[in-house]
C-alpha cells in the first residue's frame, strides 16, 4: 500500500512539473507573431517591404548573439532560472507595444522578443532533461514543439480578432494579441517559479571560440547553413505569405492573415507525423520528400494566381519544412559526439537565418514585388536539396 501511494505521490509530481514546463514551450511559440504583427505594423504606420521585414530580422539576430552566452549563464545559475529570465524579459517585451504604436516602440519590443526567445530557446529543452527519462525524451520534446505550434497557430487568429471584433479591446485593436499572450508569460513565470525542479550539476561551459572552431569542419558548416536556411523559409513564409494574397488577390490583411494560421496548421501536422515517420524512414529519404514538397511549393507561390492554389503551396511549405530543424541538428549532434555542447550552440546560432532572409526578400519585394521575396527562399530550398546528398545514413 505504502508502495502504491508512493507511486501515485510521484506521478502527480511529475505532472505538476510537466505542466508548468509546457506552459514555457507556449509561451517559445509567442516569437511567431512576429510575422502577424509586422503587417499589421507595416499597414498602421506605411512602411515599405524592407522597413516592416526588419521587425522579423531583429527578432532573430538575436540568436547571433545570445545563444552562446546563455550556455554560460545556465552553467552558473541553472536552467530553470534562466527559462525564468527567458519569460521575464518575452513578458516586458509584450508590454512594450501597450504603451504606444511607433516605429522605434516596436522595434524594441521586437528585440526584446528575439532576446527572451534566444534564452528560452537555449535553455528550456536542456530544462527538460531534468524531468524526463533518455527514453522519452524525444517524444516529450516533440510534444513541447506541438504546444509551441499552437501559440504560433493562435497569433494571427487572435490579431485578426482583436482588429474586427465589436467587443470592446480598450481601443488596442490587433495589438490585443499583445495583452493576451502577456497574461499568459506572468501565468508561466509565476507557475514555474513555484515549481521545484531538481537540477543536475551543469555541464562544461561552452565558448564563443570552440562554437566558430566547427564551422571549419565541411559537415558542421553545411548544417549551419542548413539550418540559417530553414528558418529563413519559416519565417519568410510566415511574413510573405499574406502580402503574396494581398498582392494577387487584393484581399485585405484581416482576411490573407489567415495564410499565416493556414501554415503553422500544416507545420503543426508535419511536426506530429515526422516523429513516428522518422522511426521507419531513414533521414536521407524523409528529407528528401520534405525538400521536395518546398520546391514544388516555391513554384506555386511564385506562379499561382488563384486563393485555393496560393493555399496549397503555403500548405506545402508548412509541412516540408516542419521537421528539417529536427533532422539536421540530429546530423550535427551525430557528426560530433564529443562536442555537444559546442554544436549545440552553434546551431542555435544558425537561427540567425531568421535575419538574413527576411532582410533580403524585403528588398527583393521593394524592387519586384512577392515574387522576388519568393525567389528568395527558394534558393533556401535549393541550398537544402544539395544538403539531402550530403545527409549521413546510419551505418
Amino acid at each position: 500500500m505504502e508502495s502504491l501511494q508512493a507511486m501515485t505521490a510521484t506521478r502527480k509530481t511529475s505532472l505538476m512539473q510537466f505542466i508548468p514546463v509546457m506552459l514555457c514551450f507556449f509561451a517559445m511559440g509567442f516569437v511567431d507573431l512576429v510575422g502577424t504583427a509586422s503587417n499589421y505594423v507595416q499597414k498602421d504606420l506605411g512602411l515599405t517591404d524592407s522597413q516592416a521585414n526588419l521587425f522579423p530580422s531583429l527578432v532573430f539576430f538575436w540568436f547571433l548573439i545570445f545563444s552562446v552566452p546563455t550556455g554560460m549563464l545556465m552553467n552558473r545559475i541553472g536552467r530553470k532560472k534562466t527559462v525564468l529570465i527567458s519569460l521575464a524579459v518575452t513578458a516586458l517585451s509584450l508590454v512594450i507595444p501597450l504603451t504606444g504604436e511607433g516605429y522605434f516602440t516596436m522595434l524594441a519590443a521586437f528585440s526584446l522578443l528575439g532576446i527572451g526567445n534566444a534564452i528560452m530557446q537555449t535553455s528550456l529543452n536542456p530544462l527538460v532533461t531534468n524531468l524526463i527519462g533518455n527514453e522519452k525524451l524525444a517524444s516529450t520534446l516533440t510534444f513541447g514543439q506541438f504546444v509551441k505550434a499552437i501559440a504560433s497557430f493562435l497569433a494571427p487568429i487572435l490579431a485578426a480578432w482583436g482588429a474586427t471584433t465589436y467587443l470592446p479591446t480598450f481601443g488596442l485593436g490587433w495589438r490585443a494579441l499583445f495583452v493576451i499572450f502577456a497574461i499568459v508569460s506572468f501565468l508561466s513565470i509565476s507557475a514555474l517559479a513555484a515549481t521545484p525542479i531538481e537540477e543536475e550539476r551543469p555541464d562544461k561551459a561552452s565558448g564563443v571560440k570552440e562554437c566558430l572552431r566547427l564551422l571549419g569542419r565541411p559537415f558542421i558548416l553545411l548544417c549551419f547553413l542548413g539550418i540559417m536556411c530553414h528558418v529563413g523559409i519559416d519565417v519568410g513564409t510566415n511574413t510573405t505569405a499574406p502580402k503574396i494574397i494581398m498582392e494577387r488577390l487584393g484581399l485585405a490583411l484581416e482576411e490573407a492573415s489567415f495564410a499565416t494560421g493556414l501554415y503553422f496548421i500544416f507545420r503543426t501536422a508535419g511536426c506530429f507525423l515526422g516523429a513516428f515517420l522518422l522511426r521507419v524512414m531513414s533521414p536521407r529519404l524523409f528529407f528528401g520528400i520534405s525538400v521536395a514538397m518546398m520546391l514544388v511549393a516555391m513554384v506555386i507561390l511564385l506562379t499561382g494566381q488563384s486563393l485555393g492554389l496560393i493555399y496549397v503551396g503555403i500548405a506545402l511549405v508548412g509541412f516540408g519544412n516542419s521537421n528539417i530543424f529536427s533532422v539536421v541538428f540530429a546530423q550535427a549532434l551525430n557528426a560530433s559526439p564529443t562536442e555537444k555542447n559546442e554544436v549545440s550552440g552553434l546551431m542555435i546560432m544558425g537561427l540567425f537565418g531568421g535575419t538574413v532572409f527576411p532582410l533580403a526578400m524585403g528588398y527583393a519585394a521593394d524592387a519586384v514585388g512577392q515574387a522576388g521575396a519568393v525567389a528568395v527562399m527558394g534558393l533556401g530550398v535549393i541550398y537544402l536539396l544539395y544538403y539531402t546528398l550530403k545527409i549521413k545514413t546510419a551505418k
